[in-house]
């Protein structure tokens, strides 16, 4: 931690010199206006002993150049002019003598003749002095800088000591975060060129689909390029037909999220959820954009060539750059997005259910949920690619939670009424999972006559509404099964449902099922309408299924890879996502 804290103080020191003004030597000037860098920069710094250090920077207004040799360094490029409309903040928005191609919003380092970069965001733009001058909220806080304040005014807000004010000449894109071309298009012929869908930015709130419509079909989906599966078939799961996820979309950036967070909730909106939902198709271009952000932005390394796994790719995008609210909230205190299924292996079970495997995993952790999520992704029970525990296993249409959710009124397992007690050494017992651990006072004592090592411990329940409860059925609540996600030979492939309905239909997306050309071709994803794929998640129709294939070679191709290949399972709420 000291070592870090005099890196930074040394940061500091180097950026501040090097924009201090007894190191400017002015040349022969071809305009006689110039103006030095606005106060903000003034600093107080603590080095032997307290002193002011004031900087400038003094820019050539006609020309654009700095007027300093230490700045004849090799060139930064040849940024192209922001169109006046990005200004920002500023009645006074200049109309000339702007940077190429960069506006608020964009990402950018700052030159410096020392060897440290300086990343950050343009957060604002405006004319000082007849000077087009940027404030930029860079990435670390550099001691001595301010949070957006200028001559007296708030221009953009952002911690304290990440506000940049500086000339916009001295700007430059990212090197970072160069735009990726589409890919293996270059050598492609014209025709084969010719071939592959528009996929246009989309600005604005589009909701999701809630029918498939024509959106079956090739080329519709995400297209996928150079082990990007993980990520396409999550990413259709989560925004094609449903909103549950939305809020990831659309909440403002707060002080406390990373200087790029707008970026990239900007690339997921606009250049993927938004096309794949109006159009029905995103470009694999568009989806590396967002990949080349989380691999620069989060501590998940390779997203951008190596195989991944979706929780992976939701680390480093929901849970670390867009700082989401943790789906699940345990009544341990634990907090996650996703739920990992860990359970022993039952020999008599040929085809468990996802509500069984739940009910075991929660009955040996000894927690349960505090609320009742909006969402609830749930990883299968096997471990890296090849083993399952299971060969094959059932995701349940409707996942029963009522057990599962701390403070909830239950009903007895013996007579239905209201529960009072749990026992969950009697988890099993009745064949009902967590549903046969509830007893009501009467059937608790008829129950533990000969039980007399079993403890049982109270349940909460409010007491308002327990004469309500004591003389109706105690309701249930169920989360609704969306999505799928399978994995064989460490390809991604996703089941999805098209609509909110309790019959909507369903269909299978593959970002890779075909494939133009060769080393210079490019990927087609298709989705295909599986109607028939209602009847095989119901108990009856899956056991069905399972008893009349004993081979898995037997099993009909997207049965096999739903009942086989199960990785990830994705409920919902209708109820409770309304309010999120």
């Amino acid at each position: 931690m000291q070592r870090e804290s005099q890196q930074k103080r040394v940061k500091s020191v180097n950026l501040l010199a090097h924009l201090a003004p007894e190191r400017r030597r002015p040349k022969p000037q071809a305009c006689e206006s110039s103006i030095a860098i606005d106060s903000t920069l003034k600093s107080k710094m603590v080095h032997d002993a307290t002193k002011k250090v004031e900087t400038g920077i003094l820019v050539d207004v006609c020309s654009g150049d700095v007027l300093d040799e230490t700045y004849d360094t090799p060139s930064l490029g040849s940024p192209r002019a922001a169109p006046v409309h990005q200004a920002a903040h500023s009645s006074t928005a200049p109309t000339s003598h702007f940077t190429d191609d960069l506006g608020v919003g964009s990402l950018v380092e700052v030159a410096t003749d020392v060897d440290q970069h300086y990343y950050g965001v343009i957060r604002w733009i405006g004319l000082s002095e007849d000077s087009v001058m940027a404030g930029v909220e860079l990435e670390e806080s550099v001691p001595g800088l301010g949070d957006g304040v200028r001559g007296g005014q708030q221009l953009f807000a952002c911690a304290p000591g990440r506000a940049l004010f500086v000339p916009l000449a001295l700007c430059r894109r990212d090197s970072r975060f160069r735009d990726t071309p589409p890919p293996d298009t270059h050598d492609l012929s014209d025709q084969q060129q010719f071939e592959q869908p528009e996929c246009p930015v989309v600005t604005g709130v589009v909701a999701p689909l809630n029918a498939l419509g024509e959106l079956a079909g090739k080329n519709r989906g995400i297209q996928g390029h150079h082990n990007s599966c993980y990520l396409d078939a999550t990413l259709f799961a989560m925004f094609t037909f449903t909103s549950v996820f939305d809020a990831l979309l659309y909440r403002p950036q707060e002080p406390e999220d990373s200087p790029h967070y707008t970026e990239v909730q900007r690339v997921l909106r606009e250049e993927i959820v938004n096309p794949l939902r109006r159009h029905g198709y995103v470009r694999a271009d568009r989806v590396m954009k967002l990949r080349t952000l989380l691999e620069r932005l989060s501590d998940v390394p390779g997203l951008t060539c190596e195989e991944k796994d979706p929780e992976e790719f939701l680390n480093g995008l929901v849970a670390q750059l867009l700082r989401a609210e943790p789906f699940l909230k345990l009544s341990s205190g634990q907090e996650s997005f996703c739920y990992q299924l860990f359970v022993e292996k039952d020999e008599h079970a040929s085809l468990p259910s996802v509500q069984q495997l739940l009910e075991q995993s929660f009955a040996t952790s000894g927690v349960k949920l505090s609320e009742v999520p909006a969402a609830l992704i749930i990883q299968m029970p096997r471990f890296g690619k090849q083993y399952k525990l299971y060969p094959r296993l059932l995701p349940s249409p409707l996942l029963d939670v009522t057990d599962l959710i701390e403070s909830l009124p239950r009903q007895c397992t013996v007579c239905g009424g209201l529960a009072r007690w749990e026992c969950a050494a009697c988890a099993g017992r009745c064949g009902a999972g967590l549903e046969s651990t509830a007893f009501c006072n009467s059937c608790l004592r008829v129950a533990h006559a000969s039980r007399t090592h079993h403890k049982a411990t109270a349940l909460e329940v409010c007491e308002e509404f327990a004469t309500v409860l004591e003389s109706c059925p105690v309701p249930r609540v169920y989360m609704e099964l969306f999505a799928v996600l399978c994995i064989e030979t460490s390809h991604y492939v996703a089941f999805v449902k098209a609509g909110d309905g309790h019959d909507s239909p369903w269909c299978f997306f593959d970002s890779m099922a075909d494939r133009k050309g060769e080393k210079n071709g490019y990927n087609i994803p298709e989705i295909v309408c599986l109607e028939e794929l209602g009847a095989w998640l119901s108990e009856e129709g899956a056991r069905a299924l399972n008893d009349a294939a004993p081979s898995d070679r037997q099993l009909p191709p997207h049965a096999k890879r739903l009942l086989c290949d199960a990785y990830m399972c994705f409920y919902r709420s209708p109820d409770v996502a309304m309010y999120r």
